[in-house]
């Protein structure tokens, strides 16, 4: 069956992944080729199989991008499903997984067009210093931190982006400048590796380190926030009307991004269900193990 990797052109930073992952496939003689998800000329609706990777656009081409999404995965296997896409593409996933019991950063979500008065958030809270990001977001695009100093900045920043979109408000972790941020890679039913990154804000470009091991506590927390998936998504199917699930199983890929608290606790900062890099790089194995998964589904 034909691999379709679905990207973006122009890619707004460097994808890691795509030369390793192509090299191999064409190992495991695999037919796999590299298109942009918005290139009608690629042919998503002819049969085949795809799988999201570097589509990292799509944040400004929503509606566009989940039409392509429902087209594509009527042509053949597509990964992930679409049901998961759909649930992960807003981040009040993150205050659903919350409800479910999931430790994860507190956030608080303010719809597009809202009157907010970012000091009376703030106090109320007791946050000094603070992250202001897209609902929907990729690659730290309008992320930004600030320091109550900084007030009438942040006020600016996000009454610009309020006017078009949802956003969200969250405290900043101070353990992101010396632990930094991990992302635990999740491959076909296992955590492989993970890696340190770097605090990103927007305009920067992304610094991680190499390979690391998962500390116990920080798996823990992973797969907890992957547990509520099939309900969460098969009960958000049932509210589009569609009969389609997308249990955890059909998961191939995900990355789960963990900070820790003032209190040492690690808690989800995001889950990366759609187009995530998994710096297969770094860790050869995953490498192996990720083309193995797709040599068995194909």
């Amino acid at each position: 069956m034909k691999l379709r990797l679905a990207t973006c052109r122009p890619t707004p930073k460097f994808d890691t992944d795509e030369a390793p992952l192509l090299a191999a496939l064409a190992a495991r003689g695999i037919d796999a080729t590299l298109g942009a998800w918005h290139d009608e000329r690629v042919g998503w609706e002819e049969p085949g199989a795809t799988v999201i990777r570097s589509t990292w656009n799509y944040i400004h081409h929503l509606g566009a991008f989940l039409d392509w999404a429902e087209r594509a995965s009527t042509a053949g296997p597509f990964w992930n499903p679409l049901a998961i896409v759909r649930w992960n593409i807003h981040k009040r996933y993150l205050l659903e997984l919350e409800a479910r019991g999931v430790a994860t950063t507190p956030t608080v979500l303010f719809e597009r067009g809202a009157n907010v008065d970012l000091a009376v958030e703030l106090e109320a809270r007791g946050w000094s210093a603070f992250v202001v990001k897209p609902a929907v977001g990729a690659g730290s695009f309008g992320t930004r931190r600030f320091a109550r100093s900084e007030l009438a900045d942040a006020r600016t920043h996000l009454a610009g982006l309020l006017a078009t979109r949802d956003m969200l408000l969250q405290p900043y972790l101070s353990s992101v400048d010396d632990y930094g941020e991990r992302a635990l890679v999740w491959l076909d039913g296992e955590f492989t590796h993970a890696i340190r990154k770097q605090p990103r804000w927007s305009g920067q470009k992304e610094n991680v380190s190499t390979a690391l091991a998962i500390e116990p506590d920080e798996r823990a927390l992973g797969e907890a926030a992957l547990a509520p998936i099939a309900s969460l998504v098969a009960g958000a199917s049932r509210v589009e009307g569609s009969s389609r699930t997308a249990p955890s199983s059909e998961l191939l890929y995900a990355r789960v991004d963990v900070a820790r608290d003032a209190s040492n606790r690690p808690v989800l900062m995001e889950l990366e269900l759609i187009e995530p890099s998994l710096f297969l790089a770094q860790h050869p194995p995953a490498l192996a193990r990720f083309v193995d998964s797709l040599a068995r589904r194909l």
